[in-house]
């Protein structure tokens, strides 16, 4: 039988993931002149894809996951999901960890963004995780 704590915990995780989700929306839509520098400052080397494109995926996934979560309460085929979001390691992308850990002072809202995204992914993995059936 689950606990008060832990339900209690749980509610708590719900409120953060569709807050988050807010504020990432919100995030994108201020940082749009600092995603136009990215692309033209870091184009793609020798990587399929941009440091840009490589933010753009994750938001996709991690934003599609918190909003079917925030509208029906839960996210289909969890298991699937699970796998997903602990490989999707956002600092172990080797564009966006030369990018975060590089010395790019003038794109401290873009870095605060990531910091976003992967709190997002951990809030989501936590939940389901946790989640009875």
């Amino acid at each position: 039988m689950m606990t008060e704590a832990i339900l209690n915990e749980q509610e708590l995780t719900k409120k953060n993931i569709v807050q988050l989700l807010g504020q990432l929306t919100n995030a994108y839509q201020t940082t749009r002149t600092k995603r136009q520098e990215i692309a033209i400052q870091f184009p793609p080397e020798n990587e399929e894809f941009s440091l840009l494109e490589e933010i753009e995926l994750l938001t996709v996934n991690l934003r599609g996951y918190a909003s079917q979560f925030q509208s029906t309460g839960r996210i289909v085929n969890k298991d699937h999901a699970i796998e997903q979001l602990q490989a999707m390691r956002i600092l172990n992308v080797p564009q966006i960890a030369n990018f975060y850990f590089g010395i790019n002072g003038n794109f401290e809202q873009i870095k605060s963004y990531i910091r976003t995204l992967d709190y997002l992914r951990l809030l989501l993995l936590e939940y389901l995780q946790f989640q009875r059936d």
